[in-house]
């Protein structure tokens, strides 16, 4: 056991892939210190401001396009409370609405590609994290449409919630897209890049961080001090990853000696209930577990005792790790560990974290759905 623990621990931290991590928070983080999420912000509340709730959906989709350059729940939540809860005040929101949606909002940090949770999940289960990425685009989008469709109900219920902005004329909008259009082009670099095979994961990090850097001193807003702050972020955040990363191979390395995945799944598969229920009670095990420790490391830890009961019933390698990734983020949310709901929770000091709590309820329909849907149309993913 201690040899084999030596052993995990070099192998992981030697392990060339691990690279893509850091590569995509540098990434996240440079956009983030460049000022470029409100600029994200600025263009879907000029598209979307003058409807009933909308500076929320406005919020919504710049968390979803911050989302695909960032790939953290965390990150996204510290920024988009920063920008748009001030904005959403301004308008007269109510705070429920306004908090559920920056937290609802920022899970899509982990589902929209370039996700370090993806990542990790390619590398546990040794499958391709390109397709993996392309397979998560469809649930990112469909539970983006579900969250927006969320605003809107709640707003239909609560008319004074989501108070009507100004409207936008063609030409502002038409203007504020082009200072969205760098991010666009710097998201299609990399996923085109992947799919065409001009490059592996790890170089499209590369390739996306040196021109989210080049982006970024062209427009003369990342400061050296900024540059310093995204570097020692993602430093810190880089090494928690892989740390749990490495913990969690040694776990599953004790869990195969003991034989318990291989039994536990030797059980699920024979019981006598249909497939589909067998997985919706993996699902489950996954929303509890996910309300109560990070997700990163529930997924890690729990990966080498149900992907192998997936394959076992014949499930899609590539489907399976997208919804779970899915499944997870709704406990990003829920209490009691609901890190992202903690975060929002934590920036807008006068809403009592309850509130927060209760914004979020209003949300959670949308994700069960959207879990749903996945499990009945697989093909989505």
């Amino acid at each position: 056991g201690l040899h084999m623990l030596g052993s995990v621990v070099w192998e992981t931290f030697s392990k060339y892939g691990l690279t893509v991590i850091p590569l995509f928070i540098f990434m996240g983080q440079v956009a983030f210190y460049s000022g470029v999420n409100g600029k994200l912000y600025n263009a879907a509340y000029r598209w979307v401001g003058h409807i009933r709730g909308g500076i929320a959906m406005a919020t919504v989709l710049a968390c979803s396009a911050f989302s695909a350059i960032c790939g953290s729940n965390a990150a996204t939540a510290a920024t988009m409370t920063t920008v748009a809860l001030p904005q959403m005040r301004k308008f007269n929101y109510h705070a429920k609405l306004s908090t559920g949606a920056i937290a609802c909002g920022s899970t899509l940090g982990v589902v929209i590609p370039p996700s370090v949770v993806l990542i990790v999940i390619g590398l546990s289960t040794e499958q391709s994290i390109a397709r993996l990425f392309y397979g998560a685009v469809g649930a990112g989008i469909l539970l983006t449409v579900l969250l927006l469709l969320s605003v809107v109900l709640v707003c239909r219920r609560h008319p004074q919630w989501g108070p009507v902005g100004p409207r936008t004329a063609w030409r502002e909008r038409i203007r504020s897209l082009a200072g969205a259009l760098e991010m666009v082009i710097l998201f299609l670099l990399v996923m085109l890049g992947l799919y065409f095979g001009f490059f592996t994961p790890t170089e499209a990090g590369a390739v996306g961080s040196l021109f989210a850097v080049l982006i970024s001193l062209l427009q003369r807003k990342l400061t050296w001090k900024g540059f310093i702050a995204s570097v020692t972020d993602t430093l810190r955040v880089s090494c928690m990853v892989i740390v749990i990363v490495a913990g969690a191979m040694i776990f599953g390395r004790f869990l195969a000696a003991t034989r318990i995945p291989y039994d536990i799944a030797s059980w699920v598969v024979g019981l006598p209930v249909p497939d589909m229920v067998i997985m919706a009670i993996i699902f489950a095990i996954y929303i509890v577990g996910g309300a109560v420790m990070d997700a990163l490391a529930l997924l890690l830890i729990t990966i080498p005792i149900f992907f192998p009961v997936a394959m076992e019933l014949g499930y899609d390698p590539i489907w399976f790790g997208v919804t779970i990734t899915v499944v997870t983020t709704l406990g990003a949310v829920t209490p009691p560990v609901g890190a992202t709901t903690y975060v929002v929770g934590g920036m807008a000091k006068d809403v009592p974290l309850e509130d927060v709590f209760k914004g979020v309820a209003y949300f959670l329909p949308a994700y069960l759905l959207c879990i749903l849907l996945l499990m009945i149309f697989p093909k989505l993913v």
